[in-house]
């Protein structure tokens, strides 16, 4: 098998130019608007920066799976149409997940600067960690 990337960078760098990647503050327009956030952190760091309200939480390694629709494996909010933002820690592992939704056709974006660059604006964030495929506030 031949890489098609020389690193790292050249991957990231292809993913993101498949994006239409947000600001924090655009996020938060969106999800006003009916899109939702998935929070793809492992617990230990959702418990030390927080967790963003509302947020969905989905381990990477179950997200397709968990958000496409038809997948059989699907969570409750993965409807058709259904706008997903990813966010991580700082936007990098994000751009990557987003890359693989929207390659299956799910509408996806991901936030620059992940959930540091949402604290830095001010924008609401609470402990955590909530448990996995759940909403954060309490919603399964």
């Amino acid at each position: 098998m031949t890489a098609t990337f020389a690193s790292v960078d050249e991957l990231l760098d292809a993913a993101r130019g498949g994006l239409d990647r947000i600001s924090p503050r655009e996020a938060f327009a969106r999800v006003a608007r009916g899109a939702l956030i998935v929070d793809i952190r492992p617990a230990w760091q959702r418990e030390l920066d927080g967790e963003i309200p509302g947020s969905v939480v989905v381990e990477r390694n179950h997200l397709e799976w968990r958000l496409h629709p038809r997948s059989g494996a699907s969570l409750p909010w993965a409807a058709e149409g259904q706008e997903w933002i990813v966010v991580c820690t700082e936007g990098y592992t994000s751009s990557l997940a987003a890359a693989a939704l929207v390659s299956l056709g799910l509408p996806a974006s991901d936030v620059v600067g992940g959930i540091h660059a949402w604290r830095a604006e001010g924008l609401p964030v609470v402990d955590g960690p909530t448990p996995v495929e759940h909403r954060v506030g309490g919603a399964t």
